[in-house]
């Protein structure tokens, strides 16, 4: 079953144009053929996310996002916890408009579950390539 939720968690609601990004969400899963199940997008502040890092993966740093992959085969589920505090210093650094860097993680996030990673240096080209690609398409 096909189900894309936005929560807010430690900060007020932040202004996103939730069924844009749904759409875009489908889009992707789709061209990377696999089936859109539950996701849920939780936005939060930096010292929430921190929290988050330290207790589920033992990191001692601020991030943009951490993925939670519910994966069951091609059914794409997981919880994408976004640090709103992160994207905000990040679209300033990299001169680009807030939702511009918001799209981009959520992005990201997606295809950690379509099962892309960024561990090495030659998947994070490759991870960049593709937030790219859909950062054009999907407008």
């Amino acid at each position: 079953m096909e189900n894309i939720q936005f929560h807010n968690e430690d900060i007020p609601e932040i202004n996103v144009n939730e069924p844009k990004l749904t759409s875009a969400i489908q889009y992707i899963i789709k061209s990377e053929h696999k089936i859109c199940g539950e996701i849920n997008i939780i936005f939060c502040s930096d010292e929430y996310l921190l929290h988050m890092n330290r207790e589920h993966l033992e990191h001692d740093y601020y991030t943009d996002i951490i993925t939670f992959d519910y994966v069951e085969e091609n059914t794409i589920n997981g919880d994408l916890f976004i640090s709103v505090d992160r994207i905000s210093e990040n679209a300033g650094k990299f001169a680009v408009e807030f939702t511009e860097e918001l799209k981009r993680v959520v992005y990201h996030g997606i295809l950690h579950l379509v099962g892309f990673n960024d561990k090495t240096e030659g998947q994070r080209r490759e991870m960049r390539e593709k937030e790219n690609y859909y950062l054009q398409m999907v407008k």
